[in-house]
């Protein structure tokens, strides 16, 4: 066992960050883990925290995965241990500033003070700044590890100052082998959903252990059936929309409410009572903190969408150009040939753009609905 062992399809990454973990003239202050959605950069990220405080069993070290170093700091409770990994739409400068605070202490029972920020490209170019100087000169216990899909989401000024780890997409069989080892996953669903995920390893997880999300994906498949005509279009994107919105709801409105009435017993408010006008702002901070995670839930929900969808149409293509290589959708192999053979190579690719579109569309906070209209009157049949 070790720490390294769901750190799937990664050797040469790993092979970095475990000499780093052991090796003094190997070891440098702030790291940058980049790499593709579900190449398991936070997954790395942790791995090497628990390397790194690692007091080793039976006379390894370097993430032996057995110390109560290692096992809490997996479990993200080793009291020198912060993660920072967003819900919301952007990391907040105030919660820069709390990093940097902490960075600033010494590890209190630990080799070093680990500082994870799972989301680095969501923070903007002023809380970038705020953080430059606490990773350019930290501590001398303190480690920071940043993540990102690309060097190119982090201002330059960052990446200059960190050693950068590139995590590539693992095989599609590594992240199967590790959900039927982990989770004792039938091996053929786990292959499957492994497929569909796009080796995505948290997304394979849940296709292969819930039978409604594989059936939300099939329903998104189907759309690009479905769509013969504007009228057809218009309303697939409204339901797109519609079950992304419900689905972010079903996801937030727990926590929400909890959040809320932990809020309120902190303040000193019962039950039924009316909020105090001097403590409205409280209150109005967590609504809106709320609010952006919901935007932020719902925005995944639909870029998964169109992922999936991309995916499709590169089967389409892969079948038109009679490519020998597996389809990412084998399940829907009758779907896949009948799209084929009802378009050009030429169409798909416009097809693949539109969607393309849609995703930068969403990023840059244009309306869902009205991105998604654009891009399904785009995957209707050309004629």
């Amino acid at each position: 066992m070790s720490v390294w062992d769901d750190v799937v399809g990664q050797p040469d990454a790993v092979a970095v960050l475990r000499r780093a973990a052991t090796d003094p003239a190997a070891m440098t202050h702030a790291w940058l883990l980049t790499g593709p959605p579900g190449s398991g950069r936070s997954v790395a990220a942790r791995a090497f925290a628990a390397a790194l405080q690692c007091t080793g069993s039976d006379g390894e070290t370097g993430g032996c995965g057995r110390c109560r170093a290692c096992t809490t700091t997996l479990a993200g409770t080793h009291p020198d241990l912060t993660v920072v990994a967003t819900d919301k739409v952007v990391i907040t400068i105030d919660e820069v500033r709390d990093l940097i605070m902490t960075a600033s202490r010494t590890p209190s029972s630990g080799r070093y003070r680990v500082i994870v920020v799972e989301d680095a490209d969501r923070m903007a170019e002023r809380t970038t700044n705020v953080l430059l100087k606490a990773i350019e000169e930290p501590p001398p216990h303190t480690v920071w590890v940043l993540c990102a899909p690309s060097a190119q989401d982090v201002l330059p000024t960052i990446r200059s100052r960190c050693r950068g780890v590139v995590l590539r997409v693992p095989p599609a069989q590594d992240v199967a082998d590790l959900l039927v080892r982990r989770d004792g996953i039938d091996p053929a669903v786990a292959l499957t959903a492994a497929r569909a995920a796009q080796s995505h390893v948290g997304l394979a997880r849940r296709l292969a252990r819930d039978a409604d999300a594989r059936e939300r994906r099939d329903a998104v498949l189907e759309i690009a059936r479905r769509i013969r005509g504007v009228g057809d279009a218009v309303l697939a994107a409204g339901e797109l929309v519609d079950v992304a919105k419900a689905e972010a709801v079903a996801a937030t409105a727990e926590r929400d409410a909890v959040e809320k009435a932990e809020l309120m017993r902190a303040l000193g408010v019962q039950e039924g009572d009316t909020l105090p006008p001097r403590l409205r702002s409280q209150l109005k901070q967590l609504e809106d903190d709320q609010k952006r995670r919901a935007t932020r839930r719902q925005r995944d929900v639909l870029d998964r969408s169109m992922v999936d969808l991309l995916s499709l149409y590169r089967d389409v293509l892969v079948v038109q150009l009679g490519a020998a290589v597996d389809l990412v959708n084998a399940e829907h192999d009758g779907a896949v040939r009948a799209l084929a053979a009802d378009s050009t190579p030429e169409q798909t690719i416009r097809r693949m753009d539109a969607i393309g579109v849609a995703r930068e569309r969403l990023e840059g906070n244009v309306a869902p609905l009205l991105a998604l209209e654009a891009m399904t009157v785009a995957l209707r049949p050309q004629g």
